[in-house]
């Protein structure tokens, strides 16, 4: 048999050059950022155990991870429709042009951060755009791992407009390149119940017990602390509120998404505004359900077809499907192999090459959702395992490789045929064990 390889196959030419270099530097950066922010988890996790003798929940935490994973195998595919892009504001709408110096980086820094409160109220306050945020708040859990959980659902890039300020001023591209992953990297570290206020610090950035209040389903914190790094966007514009002491935080949303599947939880709420403008006899609501307040349904399909939803924050009980130790310890086995995956991945994103790449993310959002469904308690899990394991042992058999592996070990291939296999029969079995996923916590 012949073989095909996978050695680089370029990018062609109607792959962007500048997003073909945005997915290799995003992934050298990632090749660091993942295993810092891994290790912080455990760490958190650790210490949880150590002072109060708390574990926090694998399956919660396994959740926020496996979401991580598909937003940034997402983000270093670039799949995402650029509409129009910040250098091209800059070449055109550019009053003047700055040089970069550090209070360039520093006018870049507080233009992105008001960006960020704008397009973060955006998504609390419409329906339409509440879709692509509603993951980050599904855990009913708060911790650093839940800082992971970001949206895959966004494939257009329309919020750019929101750095009109800084192409307007001539901020150089490059600028904005350093400092958006900075911007972003210091919003991981207030997703945790473990520090408390902070003095002065307070009327000055966000800090873990403002952000507690953001992720809160509490009447009195709801869409409350919109800022991401500084916040007094917050105190200017009236959505500031403070942790209130007696009133804790209660985490969540008051639907709940009652899954661990990231993938499903990204479209679940678009699903519901389709199937509700389609199913409303209103031509009106068919056509203003998209841009009224998060939440908003028409009277008839309210009606017709109630969803579920927390009426007393206080009292309802957590989504936690019952799984045993078996299971669990798989879990983590499965989310270390996956991370391994994803390291090779984005350190052999150039060589990999087009169409190697896409067939490789196809194979991690399968090993994706079928962690996530047998997590979830799904019976069916095994069919997804299978799935990933016909898509894998397609790939090694078409190119006798996995990805250019190799060039790393000759019998690497051996391995990764060994593992699907593993993988898919260890799944038929708990699958199968599994009980009734409407077990709650």
């Amino acid at each position: 048999m012949r073989c095909r390889s996978l050695k680089y196959t370029g990018f062609p030419a109607f792959f962007n050059v500048n997003l073909k270099k945005a997915m290799e530097t995003y992934g050298k950066i990632l090749l660091i950022a993942i295993p810092a922010f891994l290790l912080l988890v455990l760490l958190e996790m650790g210490y949880s155990w150590w002072k109060e003798k708390k574990t926090m929940r694998t399956n919660d935490t396994i959740s926020s991870l496996l979401s991580g994973v598909t937003n940034i195998t997402k983000d270093v595919l670039g799949l995402s429709l650029v509409i129009y892009s910040y250098s091209w504001m800059v070449q055109h709408w550019a009053l003047l042009h700055i040089q970069a110096v550090w209070l360039t980086y520093v006018i870049a820094f507080v233009v992105l951060d008001f960006s960020g409160y704008c397009v973060h109220r955006i998504q609390h306050e419409f329906n339409f755009f509440w879709n692509g945020h509603l993951v980050h708040h599904s855990s009913e859990e708060f911790n650093l791992a839940c800082a992971l959980r970001q949206s895959i659902s966004g494939f257009a890039n329309i919020f750019v407009i929101f750095l009109l300020p800084a192409a307007l001023l001539g901020v150089p591209e490059k600028v904005i390149a350093v400092v958006a992953p900075l911007h972003l990297f210091a919003q991981f570290w207030y997703h945790t119940t473990f520090i408390k206020k902070m003095g002065w610090l307070e009327a000055v950035i966000v800090t873990p017990s403002l952000h507690r209040v953001h992720h809160a389903i509490n009447p009195e914190y709801l869409d409350k602390n919109y800022s991401q790094i500084f916040i007094f966007w917050d105190k200017w514009f009236g959505t500031y509120q403070p942790e209130i002491a007696g009133t804790p935080p209660v985490y969540g949303i008051t639907r709940p998404v009652q899954t661990w599947n990231p993938v499903k939880i990204n479209f679940q709420h678009v699903a519901l505004l389709i199937k509700d403008a389609w199913h409303t006899k209103s031509w009106k609501d068919k056509f203003r359900i998209w841009l009224m307040p998060t939440g908003w349904r028409p009277a008839d399909v309210a009606a017709k077809f109630p969803v579920h939803k927390i009426d007393n924050v206080y009292h309802f009980e957590k989504y936690n499907p019952v799984i045993g130790t078996p299971v669990k310890v798989w879990l983590w086995i499965q989310l270390a192999v996956l991370l391994f995956f994803i390291c090779f991945l984005f350190g052999n994103i150039a060589a990999i090459g087009v169409p190697g790449v896409f067939y490789y993310g196809l194979s991690i959002f399968l090993f994706v959702y079928a962690l996530a469904e047998l997590m979830d308690g799904s019976r069916l899990a095994w069919v997804w395992d299978g799935l990933k394991a016909v898509c894998g042992g397609w790939i090694i058999y078409w190119h006798q490789d996995w990805f250019l592996l190799n060039n790393y070990s000759t019998s690497a291939r051996i391995f990764i045929c060994g593992y699907l296999c593993l993988s898919f029969l260890t799944t038929v079995v708990l699958s199968t064990k599994n009980k009734t996923p409407n077990h709650h916590y």
